[in-house]
């Protein structure tokens, strides 16, 4: 699902970023504090179990997959939550929660992390080892696959780490990394049992250890799940969760409206004011889970020129691009990524559109009557409107910029190494993920050609102190350098709205997409 590198969220897809990586991912949620007995997200009642929820999302046909590190899709992310299970995931600010694994602690030099898992055990009985983690994480990192969390285990020596216990490990890092949890954490990186091995098929009945059991799968149409009755952090309130297959936003809200489906996932923010506050259904805003924004290439001119780099902060109207873009559906952004997450630099000043500023600063650079290409397309809701919209600030600055529309089917590739400014979205995900992935000299991602030996040593610097506020310190002296010269203009964040039928309970609304609390079906039940 591409995004830009999701952080390359693809309209019907899911999360990661540009090029490949954005996500942009989301969906129905339920928090360890909304959804557990006695509680109700909506103030409705305790919870009741029982019936089966049918949840529609956007498919991709004979390429969908059951295979948890083959996840892609929206819909293959959320069913692989549903039957599997991560060492750890993201919590509401991004930071990394202990999930299968029960603790971690590093050595002194952050280069070795001794994981303890919790007691848990597979579908079909078998208790979860540290043998089947060393086998997950090794089948991912297979060179000859193309599994999506292999660029994340990237800093663990998989050959040199060990199991020493049957529920605890050793993993051996080929540098200090201090945000190691957020590795554990990372998309895709699921835990399937060794035993089961590719012989358990994924297809023709996949063994996990989440929250429901596989009944059937047939791609492109549905897929069936039954409560897993012993799992480890409680069983769902739902006898069975069904997946179905609406390819159209359209077809998913009139399943929803015509009861059905329970659930609806992906909708545009139009259709969301249309039918919000009418009783018959009920609209879900996951708050600031997609950063929107442009991205201007730094190595080329005009933009490697950090004069004009600083214009184009001044000419963003944000307002106005969250309005007309978004359809209100967000809040405005200071060019940086992560509103709201942990290390995020908030104590700097928001950024205004200062047209005189952005004239002067023009002037200087030599770049007056400037003329530049920003490259777009449909791969992303809003990315047209907002193209069109800054088109009209730049020009009220003196600037000429010719939109130029791609295909929306190759455009993350596209973009990643031609032209010099274009649009650009990306899910949520850890902060020091984004700089480790879409900023440093050697990431794959790098969407603004952002190259600085300095900055990369200020990475390393952070990842090799062990003290969270000293580690703090060093990230958001990165974030300001990026602040006032850095490649992406962050004009907004965008909620993701989905809906849901007026009797289901236990819906989360605080976590932004891509969190531990996005597609907790084993947290929602019907009233």
């Amino acid at each position: 699902m591409h995004d830009a590198h999701v952080p390359g969220l693809r309209r019907r897809g899911f999360l990661a970023a540009t090029g490949v990586a954005s996500l942009g991912a989301l969906a129905l949620t339920g928090c360890g504090g909304s959804g557990g007995e006695g509680s109700d997200a909506k103030g409705d009642g305790t919870p009741k179990r029982g019936g089966r929820l049918r949840a529609a999302f956007a498919g991709g046909g004979a390429a969908e997959t059951l295979d948890p590190h083959l996840a892609n899709l929206f819909a293959d992310a959320a069913r692989a939550k549903a039957l599997f299970d991560k060492l750890a995931d993201y919590g509401a600010d991004l930071s990394a929660q202990p999930r299968l694994a029960e603790k971690w602690e590093p050595n002194k030099t952050l280069d070795r992390w001794r994981v303890t898992l919790r007691e848990a055990a597979f579908h079909d009985g078998s208790p979860v080892t540290a043998a089947d983690v060393l086998y997950s994480y090794r089948r991912i990192a297979d060179p000859g696959r193309a599994f999506r969390a292999k660029a994340s285990l990237e800093p663990i020596d998989l050959d040199a780490s060990r199991a020493t216990g049957r529920r605890s490990i050793e993993f051996v890092l080929k540098r200090p990394t201090a945000e190691f949890p957020n590795i554990l954490a990372s998309f895709g990186a699921y835990i399937v049992p060794e035993h089961a091995g590719e012989a358990a098929g994924f297809a023709g009945g996949p063994i996990g250890s989440g929250p429901f059991r596989f009944v059937s799968f047939t791609p492109g149409r549905s897929a069936v799940f039954r409560r897993h009755d012993a799992y480890w952090e409680g069983a769902p309130y739902l006898d069975e969760l069904e997946f179905v297959v609406a390819d159209e936003e359209s077809a998913r809200v009139n399943a929803l409206l015509g009861g059905q489906v329970q659930y609806a996932h992906e909708l545009h923010p139009a259709t969301a004011r249309a039918h919000e506050g009418k009783g018959r259904i009920e609209i879900v805003r996951l708050r600031g889970s997609a950063m929107q924004g442009f991205a201007m290439k730094t190595d080329r001119a005009p933009f490697d020129d950090r004069r004009v780099r600083e214009a184009f902060f001044l000419i963003a109207d944000r307002e106005e691009l969250v309005a007309g873009a978004l359809s209100g559906a967000g809040v405005i952004g200071n060019d940086l990524f992560g509103k709201g997450y942990e290390y995020y630099a908030d104590d700097l000043p928001q950024r205004e559109q200062d047209l005189d500023r952005a004239r002067a600063l023009l002037k200087r650079a030599g770049a007056e009557n400037l003329e530049v290409t920003l490259d777009t397309s449909e791969a992303a809701a809003g990315f047209t409107e907002a193209a069109g919209i800054f088109r009209d600030q730049a020009k009220r600055a003196g600037v000429t910029i010719d939109v130029r529309t791609g295909s929306k089917d190759t455009y993350w590739a596209d973009i990643l190494d031609n032209g010099t400014l274009c649009s650009y979205r990306s899910g949520a995900m850890p902060i020091e993920a984004h700089i480790s992935q879409r900023l440093l000299t050697d990431s794959t991602t790098n969407a603004t050609k952002w190259r600085h030996e300095d900055f990369d040593a200020l990475y390393r610097q952070a990842q090799s102190t062990r003290d969270p506020a000293e580690r703090a310190a060093v990230y958001a002296r990165m974030q300001r350098r990026l602040y006032t010269e850095g490649g992406f203009v962050v004009w907004g964040f965008a909620d993701w709205i989905l809906a849901t039928a007026p009797a289901v309970r236990g819906v989360e609304t605080e976590a932004p997409a891509n969190t531990l609390h996005w597609a907790r079906f084993d947290k929602v039940w019907l009233a």
